[in-house]
């Protein structure tokens, strides 16, 4: 299982790369994130999970948008689970998966371009 990636508290992890440069250690933990989303199918599955606004999704309903088998899109998922992008949880036979936003959050505060703009305005 991969380590979760960073929370904002932690330094030189989250801070806008246009900021602050990346701390070795947290430059490892964001590209767990990132190279999870490097796959198109992956970047899909979030979307259609990210998509139900908070609420969570049975794999039983992303399983039927994809030409690949059932046990791909489940590799896929386990990858994103481990990544910490999403969470998951069992009931019965199905897994429902949630989006985690503080992750999603994290990945998208490190490279906000706004911080650069307004360094520049502020110059």
């Amino acid at each position: 299982m991969s380590k979760p990636l960073p929370g904002p508290a932690e330094p030189g992890c989250c801070a806008p790369m246009v900021t602050e440069p990346l701390t070795e250690s947290g430059a490892a933990a964001l590209s767990q994130g990132f190279k999870a989303l490097s796959d198109p199918v992956r970047l899909r599955l979030l979307s259609l999970i990210a998509a139900r606004a908070g609420d969570e999704v049975c794999v039983c309903e992303l399983t039927d948008t994809f030409t690949q088998s059932g046990p791909t899109i489940s590799h896929h998922l386990k990858v994103l689970r481990d990544a910490g992008l999403v969470s998951s949880e069992r009931r019965g036979s199905w897994v429902y998966y949630r989006i985690v936003p503080a992750a999603l959050g994290t990945l998208s505060q490190v490279l906000d371009p706004s911080t650069l703009a307004a360094r520049a305005a502020g110059q």
